[in-house]
């Protein structure tokens, strides 16, 4: 595994960062999760637009363009020969102070990993996945922006341990209204009469890359799709349901809170959005 920092790639044991990076401290910055496919970074320029909006919408600068950063990344995956695998670029707020003024930070520090990927289990694919939804809420939209992909995860984390105690890999969160937003790691959507809808962004769910091209795939597929407010109660009654996310790919959901969706089975549509899915990650990008 291989490690960018602030312009040098090392070993991964060789990676050091200071204890007072805020990042550390208190979760000041940023991240993206990106995916290579048969030596091909998938989507690499849409997510280091993602990263700098995200940058740009926290006061932070990033002390290089968006062109320098994705030669980083480039330059760090043929670094390592990976092939098939996970990035994950972050700039944090940089060294500062014990406090959190921002101001005592002179310089954000780019670091960017590249390795291996976990995967949910394969047979989930092919069977479904069951999840719950949590006490756990997203936070409030006009409190942190869901579209920022910040390092302060704990309420996600929180989610996911929830999750976990109930005997799931993945939990449903929803806002402080009610409504649906996103699942602790992955994008969620439903099929109900052959209309694919999603939760919308003011409803506190992040704007995933991996969701964007399953719209994207649904549109050219001529399946009818919608950003909209959902509950739990259309989330029960859906036709079909799956996760999008960098890492789930499109993870067919079976069972929710007890209740069986659909016939049990991963459904049809879900099934010709994973085929398309699979197409186009081999083609590869310029």
């Amino acid at each position: 595994m291989k490690v960018y920092i602030d312009g040098q790639i090392m070993d991964v044991a060789d990676a050091k960062i200071s204890v007072l990076d805020h990042g550390l401290l208190y979760g000041d910055g940023v991240f993206e999760g990106i995916r290579i496919y048969n030596g091909n970074v998938f989507k690499l320029r849409e997510h280091v637009e993602r990263l700098y909006m995200s940058a740009k919408a926290i006061l932070l600068s990033i002390p290089m363009t968006q062109d320098e950063m994705e030669a980083a990344i480039l330059d760090t995956v043929a670094a390592t020969g990976q092939r098939d695998g996970y990035i994950r670029p972050i700039v944090t707020r940089g060294v500062g102070c014990l406090g959190i003024d921002p101001s005592s930070c002179e310089k954000p520090s780019v670091i960017i990993i590249v390795g291996d990927i976990r995967l949910y289990p394969a047979e989930y694919y092919e069977q479904g996945m069951e999840i719950v939804t949590v006490p756990t809420r997203r936070i409030p939209s006009d409190s942190l922006d869901p579209r920022i992909k910040s390092l302060n995860y704990l309420n996600n984390i929180l989610a996911k341990l929830e999750a976990r105690q109930a005997g799931c890999l993945e939990a449903i969160m929803l806002n402080h209204e009610g409504f649906v937003a996103e699942c602790s790691a992955d994008n969620i959507g439903i099929i109900r009469r052959g209309v694919l809808s999603i939760p919308s962004a003011h409803n506190g769910a992040l704007d995933g890359i991996t969701m964007q091209t399953v719209i994207e795939l649904a549109h050219g597929l001529n399946i009818p799709h919608q950003a909209t407010s959902l509950t739990r109660y259309d989330i029960y009654n859906a036709d079909e349901c799956f996760l999008t996310g960098t890492g789930a790919e499109i993870m067919p959901v079976t069972k929710i809170d007890g209740r069986i969706i659909g016939d049990g089975r991963p459904g049809p549509v879900t099934a010709r959005l994973r085929a398309a899915f699979t197409r186009r990650v081999s083609v590869r990008e310029a």
